[in-house]
């Protein structure tokens, strides 16, 4: 039995979610081809994801594909109660999602959904995969496989492979490049800032743009920033990335310089403290904060909190004043938690076409090739991604050369020199 909001939401959810798909081509396609094929047929598949409109064609693709579905929310703020009841009412998934619940709920939700004893798993911040291991070892027997769809979630699934704690294979869909490229550059960079300007409604030409993290979201970030007419300071701790950076011409600081200097503060390193109570004390009055990295660590909000005297919850959507004892005010956006999908609607489904591509075709692998992989952290085989890449080109009428027989033959002999 599911556990959504409002099943009379359902109308409305169906016209966005077929708002959404007419910008899926690729995942349209896979759904037809599953349709047909069939690669699921028999398996259970619980999933922890973004309960969005954009979701909602992958979870169609897999019901397609012959499994039963149960899908938990990944986030409470992002998760578009219209769009859940479209799922249970019209395509036939159990849903456990209602926006806005607290921790208590979130936990209770992805219980819900493991009561269907999968044999899949699709995650989006490894909390699923965390509690398996932890709390519902009971289940880890029967699951034989997963996907992971974040950074911040192969890093925690890593830790747990080298402890030797991860006990069935997982996929990180996350680093082919059909997603984490064009999902975390593409996606993270427009979606990002569109939460920031709906929710604030400022203008970012002139101001001074602090990014934590260089990786692909912190690149998208910088440059659509930097096309807004911000001025862009990037900071890390990989010297590799703060060089890039720097040779892209944008400002390379320590957190500690920087924090005087910014009017909009955007974490996305999927670390803890990047904006820590230190650098909250030291920022111009106005200052925005705003995070984009999976969880809601990465700026400091305890350390806020205490220092407030007054805190002025919703003074616009999604945005909390914090007034500190010197009268000056910092503005904090979604509560700390992502701020794309919490103040605006995450990414564009153009851009989740591809990474629900990757997903869905790697759970059709794996319904073929769980057998033959380690309790380990696995990567998509190539050609998955190369298929997305060339139906996405494909759907926008982009050609491409082919090798010609004597460059197939070049490059595979060693024996052909200058």
């Amino acid at each position: 039995m599911s556990d959504i909001a409002d099943r009379s939401l359902a109308y409305e959810g169906v016209k966005r979610i077929e708002w959404a798909d007419r910008s899926m081509p690729v995942l349209r396609q896979i759904r037809e081809r599953f349709a047909a094929e069939r690669p699921l047929d028999g398996l259970k598949v619980a999933a922890c994801m973004h309960v969005t409109t954009e979701t909602a064609g992958l979870i169609r693709t897999l019901h397609a594909g012959g499994a039963e579905v149960a899908l938990a929310a990944s986030n409470p703020l992002s998760t578009q109660d219209d769009t859940a009841a479209a799922l249970v009412e019209e395509y036939g998934a159990q849903v456990f999602a209602r926006a806005g619940t607290d921790r208590e709920g979130y936990y209770a939700h992805i219980h819900q959904a493991l009561e269907s004893g999968p044999d899949l798993v699709l995650d989006d911040g490894c909390d699923l995969v965390n509690t398996l291991h932890i709390d519902r070892t009971d289940l880890l027997g029967t699951v034989k496989a997963g996907c992971e769809q974040t950074t911040t979630g192969v890093i925690r699934l890593h830790q747990m492979a080298r402890e030797g704690a991860l006990k069935f294979p997982m996929v990180a869909v996350n680093d082919t490049d059909t997603k984490h490229m064009f999902d975390n550059r593409y996606g993270t960079g427009q979606s990002t800032l569109d939460g920031i300007i709906r929710a604030t409604n400022t203008l970012l030409a002139g101001k001074t743009v602090v990014i934590a993290g260089f990786g692909y979201c912190g690149r998208g970030l910088a440059e659509r920033a930097r096309g807004l007419g911000a001025r862009v300071v990037v900071t890390e701790i990989d010297p590799v990335k703060a060089l890039d950076a720097a040779l892209q011409g944008f400002a390379v600081q320590p957190m500690a310089d920087a924090a005087a200097e910014g009017d909009v503060f955007i974490t996305v390193t999927g670390n803890r403290d990047v904006v820590n109570g230190d650098h909250l004390a030291s920022m111009k009055d106005g200052a925005i904060l705003a995070n984009s990295g999976h969880f809601d660590v990465e700026i400091d909000v305890r350390a806020l909190s205490e220092m407030a005297v007054e805190v002025h919850r919703g003074i616009r959507p999604q945005t909390d004043e914090y007034v500190l004892a010197d009268g000056r005010r910092l503005v904090l956006l979604a509560e700390g938690r992502l701020v794309n999908l919490a103040a605006a609607e995450g990414h564009p489904a153009a851009v989740m076409d591809m990474s629900f591509a990757d997903q869905a075709l790697t759970c059709a692998w794996l319904a073929q090739s769980h057998a033959n992989l380690s309790p380990a952290v696995h990567e998509v085989p190539k050609e998955i991604d190369t298929e997305v890449a060339r139906l996405k080109l494909a759907s926008m009428a982009v050609s491409i050369d082919l090798l010609t027989p004597d460059q197939e033959d070049y490059l595979h002999s060693w024996r052909i020199g200058s």
